[in-house]
């Protein structure tokens, strides 16, 4: 009970920061890491929300790959959900169903949504995410909550992940680990095929390798 406090203090804390700032950028925080000795080149609203350049790859993800079901885990303010949103808006199809257990939280993002202009596309939930039902297939699944738990969201969700879907894992620096680890202990077993994104908060993305279509190589086919 004492970490689950001490986590949405933290939580509470970096809201308060990001409506001091208005929206204002700030350098990134995070401290440099083999992989991204620069952090300061990336930029952010605040210390909860993924990079600002990691937002824009988001929305520009959705209107590449065109998704119709988009599963965020941890929507805090909303505001990664508002960039997923934008996405599904130019597409001019597709909806995002986000969730947020902290109820403090949970009524600030709803806010923020409801004043977005986005809202037709989002539907937000107050639920843990792995409590939260979704149905249908999953085309875009972005791991973004409570830390410790984000291999154990993925392994819920990954049967209805479409096997030509995306699986994204932020907060996957290796200064961070729990969620490099996770991501690779589900490459090792056999499940996903995993990317690392050398931003300074770190980014996974992945494929589930069950179902994907496998084409012999002519090797073999001999």
């Amino acid at each position: 009970m004492g970490l689950f406090r001490k986590k949405m203090k933290a939580a509470h804390k970096a809201m308060l920061q990001a409506e001091r700032a208005g929206g204002a950028l700030m350098p990134e925080y995070h401290r440099a890491t083999p992989e991204c000795p620069h952090p300061e080149r990336w930029s952010m609203y605040d210390s909860m929300t993924a990079e600002v350049e990691v937002l824009e790859f988001l929305r520009t993800l959705v209107t590449t790959v065109k998704p119709g079901l988009i599963v965020e885990t941890g929507a805090f303010l909303g505001v990664s959900t508002q960039w997923f949103a934008q996405g599904l808006k130019i597409n001019g199809r597709g909806r995002i169903i986000s969730c947020e257990y902290d109820p403090v939280i949970f009524e600030k993002c709803k806010e923020n949504i409801a004043s977005s202009g986005l809202s037709d596309w989002i539907e937000l939930r107050q639920e843990s995410s792995l409590e939260m039902k979704i149905e249908g297939a999953i085309d875009l699944f972005f791991s973004d909550s409570d830390v410790p738990i984000r291999g154990e969201e993925v392994r819920r969700f990954l049967p209805q992940i479409s096997p030509y879907g995306l699986i994204l894992m932020h907060d996957a620096s290796s200064h961070l680990k729990h969620v490099r680890e996770a991501a690779l202990q589900l490459e090792d077993e056999g499940l996903i095929s995993v990317v690392m994104l050398p931003t300074p908060r770190g980014l996974v993305i992945a494929q589930k390798l069950d179902g994907r279509e496998r084409h012999p190589s002519k090797r073999s086919a001999a």
